[in-house]
């Protein structure tokens, strides 16, 4: 219990510092029984590439400071239904962060469950990659919806929750387009 207690304030701790000083909350909605966050980014890079970089490739662009190991290493996509994004643990340990619920290759990915803290609360998640070709690369949405009860209420973390994922879609971003998550 204590244990769990502890893991469930770092997490919140690391959810709050994912949020940068230029980030611009997109969080839809909030209510104290869950809330819904939409992020786009456009990246110069066609869809099939940007598709493949952020499944395949997850643990080289997911920051290690949102893992439960501390090494994005250990992330990996199983990009087929009833597949998973999940971490490995070391010695037969890991970790399911969502389930594959829905995927259409270079188009969609579609993933249930609580991500970080919120996998240890009563809630339910849906959340949605879209790859949507553009002029000049690939637009891809983000989209997150959690209903369900967490004490003190859901829209308390809809910021923090939205400010970690668009420090993952910058570095999604960064990755495709430059070989390094890293801005600058």
């Amino acid at each position: 219990m204590v244990q769990s207690k502890l893991f469930l304030g770092v997490m919140f701790v690391l959810l709050a510092a994912g949020m940068s000083a230029g980030a611009r909350p997109e969080v839809l909605d909030a209510e104290t029984n869950g809330f819904t966050i939409r992020h786009q980014v456009l990246i110069e890079a066609d869809r099939f590439s940007v598709y493949g970089a952020a499944v395949a490739s997850v643990g080289e662009w997911w920051s290690s400071d949102h893992t439960v190991s501390g090494d994005s290493a250990n992330l990996y996509i199983d990009a087929r239904v009833s597949g998973c994004f999940c971490e490995n643990l070391g010695e037969n340990a890991g970790l399911v962060h969502m389930a594959v619920s829905f995927v259409n290759p270079g188009v969609i990915m579609r993933f249930t469950g609580g991500l970080g803290p919120l996998g240890l609360m009563g809630v339910a998640g849906n959340m949605t990659w879209e790859f949507d070709e553009a002029e000049t690369g690939t637009v891809v949405t983000l989209q997150y919806a959690v209903g369900g009860y967490m004490p003190g209420g859901l829209d308390t973390v809809a910021g923090p929750v939205d400010g970690v994922l668009i420090e993952q879609m910058t570095r999604l971003k960064a990755f495709v387009e430059t070989g390094s998550p890293s801005e600058g």
